[in-house]
């Protein structure tokens, strides 16, 4: 199965549709709905709609017993400006679609346009529009949604296109392809005092100061191989903006990677044991709290396997140079419901990079990437 000329004419027009207005994570309202619009009228057998949020499924069941294999794409643009003089940049200020979810969508739409024409011959194919992949919180909503467990897959793909990579060139490789991350928040709290009198106050100053290459030195980086952890300062605030005050209070934003899941509670535990201690040893109070949790992504040696075949079949490069990567995906959650597996799709080595503010997604992108779902679904479902 392939698409007609005339699809792929259609599914650019429907990706520029969605550029042009993109909504961010938890406000997919009308993305969402565009989508469902559009699944409409090629007659999945089911859609389930606001899925953990905003979330929506099309659900295609063959008359044979066979396992469930979900396709999974992504709704959510980002608050960042677009700056770009393409024809269907975004009207919506503050917020764009500079990380390729509209094309990854398209995709979907695409394959849905095949499933359409030919369903598959056993089991059954989900594809899955998820909200809020951008903070974390989406994968973990859908999971949690009761409806879900009526659609949840046995095998789970997903793609996600990659600026630096020659465009079109599959990137795919069995075990860790993202790292985990959190964001913890640090917040000091003492008292403030008169700028002349610094003494009658408790200042914050010296634990943060202290804290930083403290958390820096617990997160080095380094080689993305097993025990990998970095920490990154991501924001630092002490006090107010005048100088007839020490600060009572500051806070220091953190962002904790590390390759694998198991390593992750022990990097946590080390830098908010630096904060308690120079807390106490400062004479303040300490807070905390944890935002934008990702698992770490790791592909399944079956579901890789699947998709070279896949690409062989096709006769389309691929490569496994730039796995693992540093950045987060919130699909690993998906890994502990089923064999999962993500590739990257080159787009480009002079593309503007993923969320910079001139990203676009190669249109040339769409016809690809529904063409090695649609091998992945035919292969193991018939």
């Amino acid at each position: 199965m392939r698409l007609t000329n005339s699809d792929i004419a259609e599914l650019t027009d429907f990706r520029h549709h969605l550029h042009r207005h993109p909504e961010v994570s938890g406000q997919e309202e009308w993305t969402a709905a565009e989508v469902v619009a559009a699944l409409r009228a090629l007659a999945p057998d089911r859609i389930l709609t606001g899925l953990g949020g905003h979330g929506v499924a099309a659900v295609w069941q063959a008359a044979e017993p066979g396992p469930t294999v979900m396709f999974r794409s992504e709704l959510d643009a980002l608050p960042i400006e677009e700056l770009s003089e393409v024809s269907h940049r975004s009207t919506i200020p503050g917020k764009g679609h500079l990380c390729g979810h509209d094309g990854h969508s398209t995709i979907l739409l695409g394959l849905a346009r095949l499933l359409s024409r030919q369903g598959p011959k056993r089991g059954r194919v989900v594809l899955l529009f998820q909200p809020a992949e951008e903070d974390g919180s989406g994968a973990a909503a859908v999971l949690a949604d009761p409806r879900f467990a009526a659609i949840r897959p046995d095998w789970a793909f997903a793609l996600h296109n990659m600026p630096g990579h020659p465009l079109g060139q599959a990137i795919i490789a069995p075990g860790p392809a993202n790292c985990a991350s959190e964001g913890l928040r640090v917040i000091f709290r003492g008292r403030t005092a008169h700028a002349s009198q610094p003494e009658t106050g408790v200042s914050p100053a010296l634990a943060l100061a202290a804290l930083m290459p403290a958390a820096l030195a617990a997160g080095p980086g380094g080689r993305l191989e097993p025990g990998f952890r970095l920490v990154s300062i991501c924001h630092a605030r002490m006090g107010e903006p005048a100088f007839g005050i020490t600060p009572g209070e500051g806070e220091l934003w953190l962002t904790l990677r590390t390759l694998a899941d198991a390593d992750m509670a022990a990097l946590r535990d080390e830098v908010t044991a630096l904060a308690r201690d120079l807390a106490k040893r400062h004479g303040l109070g300490v807070e905390f709290s944890h935002h934008d949790r990702f698992a770490a992504c790791v592909n399944h040696a079956d579901s890789t396997r699947a998709i070279l075949g896949a690409l062989e079949a096709l006769g389309m490069k691929h490569s496994e140079t730039g796995l693992p990567m540093r950045a987060s995906e919130d699909f690993g959650l998906f890994g502990g419901q089923a064999k999962t597996a993500m590739f990257l799709l080159g787009s480009g080595e002079a593309s503007p990079a993923l969320h910079n503010p001139d990203f676009d997604f190669p249109d040339s992108l769409i016809p690809q990437g529904v063409a090695i779902f649609d091998r992945v679904m035919r292969d193991l479902l018939g």
